[in-house]
């Protein structure tokens, strides 16, 4: 107890230096004296560590505010990215909408000879070719089975089965179609059906040996189909070769059709001129 009464009467009388020494200083005087210039030497320094102390605690707390800042107008730009991305995926989806209605007009006005009706691909069979798929048009619209359907590059396939409002479509690279076909340049005439070995591709078989196809001929359908009408481009030779027997040649055929990327169809909605029988079996 008698020691903390003499620190506490040493820290008093110090405190009571220290306000003298402040008192001094602030007297305006000519010359400091010797008194004034020690205390001087020790109250100006902690003067400067106090102003400092304070600068450096302001300067951190502007630091602070000014994260907080940031990191508010982070906020915001993040969410006006957002919205920016938003309606440019907007834009895109319409103008992707616009391009398919062109390419769908586009179809069309390549076809001028037939009467078609457009169609959406609804869906598919599992897998990456659309070689079985369903449209969205059935013979509510005038579709029947066994109508031609066409892409701007070419055929595509036929109607195999058809709903009131939907239709099923068997592609010409399914192995189930068959189709007469005949080469541009030479005549020469085949029947073209899906290649199981290659599947996307289709193959020209029963060709005659003699004849003088080769790669890069355009193949059609022949005035010889009772379904799709003459003319159609089906697609490219590939390659020909002769079969085990010796007599026929057979050729690989790629489609100029795209059956990987297929969204949208026609269909060639008009009484082709078959004769009783063949419209009474296709039905």
């Amino acid at each position: 107890m008698k020691r903390f009464n003499e620190n506490k009467k040493t820290l008093g009388v110090l405190v009571i230096i220290f306000c003298v020494a402040a008192a001094l200083l602030t007297v305006d005087r000519a010359k400091p004296t010797f008194i004034e210039n020690t205390f001087g030497f020790i109250i100006v320094p902690l003067q400067k560590f106090n102003t400092s102390a304070a600068d450096w605690f302001e300067d951190k707390a502007n630091y602070f505010k000014d994260i907080d800042r940031l990191k508010q107008e982070n906020s915001e730009l993040k969410e006006q990215i957002l919205l920016q991305n938003a309606k440019l995926s907007q834009m895109e989806y319409i103008k992707n909408e616009n391009d398919k209605l062109t390419s769908l007009l586009q179809m069309d006005n390549k076809y001028t000879d037939f009467s078609t009706v457009g169609a959406k691909i609804i869906a598919k069979d599992p897998g990456n070719w659309y070689n079985n798929f369903i449209i969205d048009k059935g013979s509510e619209d005038g579709l029947k089975k066994d109508m031609a359907v066409l892409s701007g590059e070419g055929l595509v396939g036929r109607i195999k089965e058809c709903g009131s409002h939907y239709s099923k479509v068997v592609a010409i690279i399914d192995d189930s179609n068959a189709i007469s076909g005949q080469s541009v340049r030479t005549e020469d005439i085949g029947y073209v059906t899906g290649d199981l070995s290659d599947m996307g591709s289709c193959r020209m078989e029963y060709i005659n040996y003699d004849a003088e196809i080769i790669e890069g001929d355009e193949i059609v359908t022949s005035n010889l189909s009772t379904i799709f009408p003459p003319g159609l481009k089906i697609g490219y030779v590939r390659s020909v070769q002769t079969n085990n027997d010796g007599l026929t040649k057979y050729a690989k055929i790629e489609p100029a059709a795209d059956f990987q990327h297929m969204e949208n169809v026609l269909v060639v909605n008009e009484d082709l001129g078959l004769d009783p029988e063949t419209e009474a079996a296709r039905q």
